[in-house]
Formats: structure tokens, sequence, C-alpha cells
């Protein structure tokens, strides 16, 4: 396991680097002279490269953000004010935007669009846990796909925006995630609908078969299928 001081040494050494060469070699290699870090640990650490140091403070900005959802109090809010505050806590984790700028470039490579993925996936993916989430069907993989779509417009107009306190992106926030729920709303309506459901049974009846992501599930295609018995 790599050492976590050396991964944080290496990031606060980079941070300065990204602005002007983004998450590229150029950067590692400084930032590795900067923190006094011999190239063969720097090769332990990031076996890839520039991808994995992004990666790296990409994890770094989850941690932040679920150190700040473990002593928030969530009680008294509605669900999708846990959501949103789970979102906004994320992004308010990042000190300087250039740094998300620069990763977004870097993640839309074809290349490393999968890694992107990924790292937002897993992102909302601990969101969700940490507001609660039980669900092991079709629901666990809808939820995450569903919020990996808001974060990630929502990423993408907070770089834009530059209203005081960052007001503009919490109310496009606060509207994709309406929409969301306007889409879970009409979802449980046709459940609750005998004429609806029972004409959706058969073409979705394949969706009761899925479970969320097992101990022994293979790491490039979470869940599994069970077929027919």
């Amino acid at each position: 396991m790599h050492d976590p001081d050396l991964i944080t040494r290496l990031l606060d050494a980079a941070k300065m680097h990204v602005p002007f060469d983004g998450w590229s070699e150029a950067t590692l290699k400084a930032a590795a002279s900067d923190a006094d870090i011999d190239p063969g640990l720097v090769a332990a650490i990031c076996p890839r490269g520039a991808v994995d140091l992004a990666l790296a403070y990409h994890e770094a900005g989850d941690q932040a953000m679920l150190a700040r959802l473990e002593v928030a109090d969530l009680g008294d809010m509605r669900f999708r004010d846990r959501i949103a505050f789970a979102v906004r806590a994320r992004l308010e984790a990042v000190e300087d935007k250039e740094l998300v700028r620069r990763g977004v470039t870097l993640f839309s490579l074809p290349v490393y669009a999968a890694d992107g993925a990924r790292a937002i996936w897993q992102t909302c993916d601990r969101i969700w846990l940490a507001l609660g989430d039980t669900s092991d069907d079709v629901n666990w993989y809808t939820k995450r796909a569903t919020l990996s779509g808001v974060y990630g417009a929502t990423v993408l107009y907070w770089l834009g925006d530059d209203s005081e306190d960052h007001a503009r992106t919490w109310e496009f926030l606060d509207r994709r995630i309406e929409d969301v729920m306007q889409i879970e709303k009409f979802k449980a309506q046709a459940r609750d609908n005998r004429l609806m459901s029972g004409l959706m049974a058969g073409p979705v009846g394949f969706l009761t078969r899925i479970r969320a992501p097992q101990g022994g599930a293979s790491p490039g295609m979470p869940g599994r299928w069970n077929g027919p018995t």
C-alpha cells in the first residue's frame, strides 16, 4: 500500500504547477523535484504517471467531502436537500478551480475518459452510501447513474460560474435535482397504477434480476445478473 504522506506531499507540490502545465508528466516531474521524492517512489505511487496524480487529487477531494458529511447535521433536511448538500460539499472541497478544469481537460481525452467516468461514479457512490442508501437491486445503478449526470453537469456549470459564493451554481444544482425528483415521482405513480404496472411488467421484468455489486463481482463489471432459474 502506498504511503499517504508521500501522495500528499506530491499533490501539494503539484498544485502550483497544474495551472500552467496541467496534469502532465512535466507537472509530475516538477512536483517530485520540489517535494524531494525519489523517481522510483514516484513511479510506485503513480505507475501510470500524471493521470494517477490527477486521480489522487480527485480522491483527496472525495475524502474531504466525506469528512464534512460525517460531522454535518442532516437530520432535519429533506432528502433532496441532503443530496444537494453533499454535491456542494464536494465542490467546496476544491481550493482552486483551475485544478479541476485541467482535470476535465485530461479526462476528456479518449484514453482517459473511462478513468474520469469511474471517478465520478465513485464520488456519487460515496455520496449515496454516506446518505444511508441500502438499495440492492437495479435502483443501486439508477441512483448512481442519475446522480453522476447531475454531478457532472453541475461541475461544468460551476467551472464557468463567477457569481458571488457560486449562487447560480447552487440554483442550477437545485433545478437538476428537481428534474430528477419529478422523474422519480412519475415512476412511483406508474408503479401504483395497475394498468401501467401491468403493461410494464413484461418489458422491464428482467430488471428485477439485476443486483448491486457483491464481494465476488468482477471489478470491471459491478453487480450481477440472476439468470432464469
